[in-house]
């Protein structure tokens, strides 16, 4: 409640140091938050060689750094995923690149992967307490780099040992040249250099491997990355990253600026990518949905479509911290009003390829 009361505090500081002032204080510890909230139990799920006590989780860029990971965990999410981290520190595309598209409960950014390295992440996540709670890692290419599957490599190499699955990120619109790497071929090199990198590190129980996407594709683009996903063996999907289109629905004059949308105007396009993607899977693959996720109903649809997890990120700036407890809660209450057992059993059931 006090997380939430702060809000509109918030909302007078720019988007960027509102960001960085939320991170430091979830990273300090001081925001106080009750033990006595369990979500439902139909809610948990075991994926990846790890338990969700629910479904719903902190998408990457957050906490880029792995600065505020714990904090986060406490507000309730069921796991948090840290990045996009990159072998070299870098700063990003200049000032400004966030920005607050109120009137559409959106944000458009052009951060470009800025973060302060890999070896800094990794010395943050090598004091953590893995009983806290499930993290992940999400891990880019530096710009301009020439050989991208080596800092992949590099990444999945430096959070194999610390992370509870690594996720590959080729989505970002940020990053010039990254979403190219979405391609069969330069796809099919990378994610073997990434299995060869984990398998070295962490021969035994290594972290799953996940693969995050762009919105922004056409069927035979999202044909060719699940079938190289699947010859691959690769551990599951997230389902998507920002969208470069701009919808005639969009009202605010920041609309017109280049980088990725996210929030709300992002639900639909990235549900219906996610369906098509539950579909061309066959449902072998957890999949994680992200994108417009800002209730429970919005968590449910995109479980009905295929996902097993959610993430969201834009939904707290506008609706607050305890935006996650609220929708696992709700999401309990729509199990119950179907009549569902388990999550598990409302995954893909509207897709018409559920297993």
């Amino acid at each position: 409640m006090l997380a939430d009361l702060a809000l509109p505090l918030l909302r007078c500081l720019d988007p960027e140091t509102a960001h960085r002032l939320t991170v430091r204080v979830l990273g300090s510890g001081f925001m106080p938050v009750g033990t006595s909230w369990k979500p439902d139990p139909r809610l948990a799920q075991d994926l990846f060689g790890l338990h969700f006590a629910h479904p719903v989780g902190i998408a990457a860029g957050f906490d880029k750094d792995a600065e505020a990971y714990a904090g986060a965990l406490r507000l309730g999410a069921a796991f948090v995923e840290v990045g996009t981290m990159t072998p070299k520190a870098q700063p990003g595309n200049p000032r400004p690149r966030l920005f607050r598209l109120p009137e559409d409960e959106a944000v458009i950014n052009r951060n470009g992967f800025n973060n302060n390295g890999l070896a800094s992440g990794a010395a943050r996540l090598s004091g953590r307490v893995r009983a806290e709670g499930i993290v992940g890692a999400n891990v880019g290419a530096n710009k301009g780099v020439e050989t991208p599957e080596s800092d992949y490599a590099a990444g999945v190499a430096a959070m194999a040992p610390l992370a509870d699955y690594i996720t590959i990120n080729v989505s970002s619109p940020n990053t010039p040249g990254l979403r190219d790497l979405q391609a069969p071929g330069p796809l099919r090199d990378l994610l073997r250099a990434a299995k060869t990198a984990r398998a070295e590190v962490v021969p035994e129980n290594a972290p799953a491997i996940l693969l995050k996407i762009a919105p922004d594709l056409g069927d035979e683009q999202l044909e060719g990355i699940v079938g190289v996903v699947l010859e691959e063996e690769i551990d599951g999907m997230i389902v998507s990253n920002t969208t470069i289109a701009r919808p005639e629905s969009l009202r605010n004059p920041n609309r017109s600026e280049t980088g990725g949308l996210s929030g709300a105007p992002l639900f639909g396009p990235s549900t219906e990518i996610l369906r098509k993607t539950y579909c061309l899977t066959g449902g072998k693959i957890p999949l994680i949905g992200v994108g417009g996720v800002d209730s429970g109903a919005a968590a449910y649809a995109k479980i009905k479509a295929g996902a097993s997890l959610v993430q969201l990120y834009t939904a707290l700036i506008y609706k607050g911290p305890g935006l996650v407890r609220r929708i696992a809660d709700e999401l309990g209450t729509l199990l119950e009003r179907d009549g569902c057992s388990s999550l598990a059993e409302a995954v893909g059931v509207e897709t018409g390829t559920a297993p």
